[in-house]
């Protein structure tokens, strides 16, 4: 058998022989080169081979040839004992057999050592000859393992890895508890992307929220600036807790006249919205306050409404108040009755019993005096219209603005359901005044009343019907806005005199002079003292001139000029003192 490596190979070209080391993947034995020394005793071996089989040679030569007992591979010259080849029945002795001296297996591996003897030149069976003595050490080289095909299914070593099927059955087979891990790495995940969106929504909340608060605190800021009442920025007048930009507010006013249609005679009010401070206010006007007809002369209030009508008395109104008044409400007895139906029924604080006109005498009142009183229609006419024995005109004219407060209060705040009831009352309304401007203007009035924001205020006057300061202070100027309504350029000027001169008669002489200058005049009262001296006062520096004009109108000193404060809504205020002669 040829063996492809070989025991002996390369022992001419003086290469070491190779080893077995052990087997591959496949099976397949994996070989060395030997070591110096596995080398040196291979050769030994080998040459104490060549030694024996050269003395076996001698002998065979000595004896000579024994029939057929010669061992052609030379095993010790003889016949195994017993053994006759051709059964000749010849049978050699035996020979005691030499034992080799470092033997090899089929590949070369030594398999017992030995040092065999170095004697002659002993027979070389691979075609070398032998060499004695001490053999020359081979350089060690990296041993070369030759790729050889391996078996394909049998391992006769055992070294390759063992693998069964059963090792691989989680390939195949579903793991229970690993639907268990899924469904709890799901439910973390969810859980996690649960938290964080909640921390997404509660950090858009708080954005959220700090803008709003911002836009709030802005907005408080500015409404608080435009109202004129940040801490620094306003002025309070005297004793009314209000500011000085009551000037520069927005108002809108109608004037309501309630015409008695049994009893006879009016009561006049001005409905006021305040829609930048967001107050409502009734203005009583006493039907003694003075005013200007157009042809200058002077009348009062109640006689401006039977003579000169809507149209006129509101004009009127608006010189001596400085108001602008956008329209005139007629509101006769039995209108009122009907509104106060409509509502249905108002509920007043009454200050006094009133009888039933239509009653006969020692029966009931009509209304009670109390708290709380629940009054109908009639009720509330009787009520707003009633005026005892002696009374002044000014009880019964409270007693007017307690019942139109009981109205707005009690009316609807949609602006579309008021205008229906203004539309049901079936009254005719005086232009420029329709159904859905008073209808809106009664709603937001209604507003304020609900929410405790509507009041009523007296407008203050003398006996004479002229207004005090009291009264330019408290309710000409903060309710009404004082001179809100800015003259014409070529408007005559207005001037108020306040007659401190003692007599009463030179306040009509002041007027009918002024008059027929080109002033317009504006009744101030008379002062409770006399003064000596006149005084001419402006409170705008463009108006000086005009008051140098009045003073000389007058017939008084150029030195009573002075630049102050204004009464009323006039642009220049006289005093006429005891130096003021009419005839001058």
């Amino acid at each position: 058998m040829n063996d492809r490596y070989d025991a002996g190979h390369g022992a001419d070209g003086g290469g070491a022989p190779y080893e077995l080391v052990g087997y591959d993947e496949y099976g397949r034995p994996v070989y060395r080169q030997a070591t110096d020394q596995q080398a040196q005793h291979h050769q030994q071996a080998q040459q104490a081979q060549q030694a024996q089989q050269a003395q076996q040679y001698d002998a065979y030569q000595q004896q000579g040839p024994q029939g057929y007992g010669y061992d052609p591979y030379a095993t010790g010259g003889h016949q195994q004992p017993g053994y006759d080849p051709y059964g000749t029945g010849s049978v050699p002795p035996q020979q005691p057999q030499t034992p080799a001296y470092g033997s090899y297996d089929t590949y070369g591996a030594q398999q017992q050592g030995g040092q065999a003897p170095q004697q002659g030149a002993p027979y070389d069976p691979y075609g070398q000859s032998a060499h004695t003595g001490q053999q020359p050490r081979v350089t060690e080289q990296t041993a070369h393992i030759p790729q050889q095909p391996g078996p394909a299914d049998d391992d006769p070593a055992g070294t390759a890895p063992d693998y069964r099927t059963e090792q691989f059955a989680f390939v195949e087979e579903p793991d229970g508890d690993s639907e268990d891990v899924i469904d709890w790495m799901k439910f973390t995940e969810n859980r996690t992307e649960r938290r964080e969106e909640a921390k997404r929504r509660a950090r858009s909340r708080i954005v959220a929220l700090a803008v709003v608060l911002a836009l709030v605190a802005a907005g408080g800021v500015g409404y608080l600036w435009y109202a004129g009442k940040l801490p620094g920025l306003s002025d309070s007048g005297a004793g009314t807790g209000t500011t000085t930009a009551a000037g520069a507010q927005k108002r809108d006013v109608i004037v309501v006249h309630l015409h008695d249609t049994t009893g006879g005679g009016t009561t006049t009010a001005l409905l006021v919205d305040n829609t930048t401070t967001e107050q409502g206010t009734t203005v009583l006007l006493p039907n003694s306050l003075a005013l200007t007809a157009d042809d200058g002369a002077t009348t009062t209030l109640a006689k401006s409404v039977e003579d000169d009508g809507s149209e006129g008395t509101r004009t009127a109104l608006d010189t001596v108040l400085g108001t602008d008044i956008e329209g005139t409400w007629r509101l006769d007895t039995p209108f009122l009755l009907t509104l106060v139906d409509l509502v249905g029924n108002i509920e007043v604080d009454t200050d006094t019993d009133v009888p039933d006109p239509d009653a006969k005498k020692g029966e009931a009142p009509l209304v009670k005096k109390g708290k709380g009183q629940t009054l109908s229609g009639k009720m509330a006419v009787a009520y707003a219209t009633h005026r005892g024995s002696g009374e002044a005109q000014n009880a019964q004219l409270e007693r007017f603005g307690q019942v139109m407060h009981g109205v707005l209060r009690k009316m609807t705040s949609d602006p579309d359901a008021a205008t229906l009831t203004v539309q049901t009352l079936g009254q005719i309304l005086e232009p420029p005044l329709t159904d859905k401007d008073l209808g809106d203007f009664l709603a937001r009035l209604s507003d304020r009343a609900k929410g405790g924001d509507h009041k009523s205020a007296l407008l203050p006057v003398q006996d004479d019907g002229t207004l005090t300061a009291e009264a330019s202070d408290s309710v000409v100027k903060d309710v009404l806005g004082g001179t809100a309504k800015s003259p014409d350029e070529n408007a005559a000027v207005s001037v108020s005199v306040r007659n401190a001169t003692g007599v009463k008669d030179h306040t009509e002489k002041a007027r009918v002079v002024l008059l027929n200058g080109g002033f317009t005049f504006r009744a101030a009262g008379t002062a409770a003292a006399p003064e000596a001296t006149s005084e001419v006062v402006y409170a705008d520096a463009a108006d000086k001139e005009n008051a140098t004009e009045v003073a000389k109108t007058l017939g008084l000193d150029a030195g009573s000029v002075t630049k102050g404060k204004v009464t009323g809504n006039a642009r220049v205020s006289v005093v006429l003192g005891q130096d003021y002669d009419p005839g001058s």
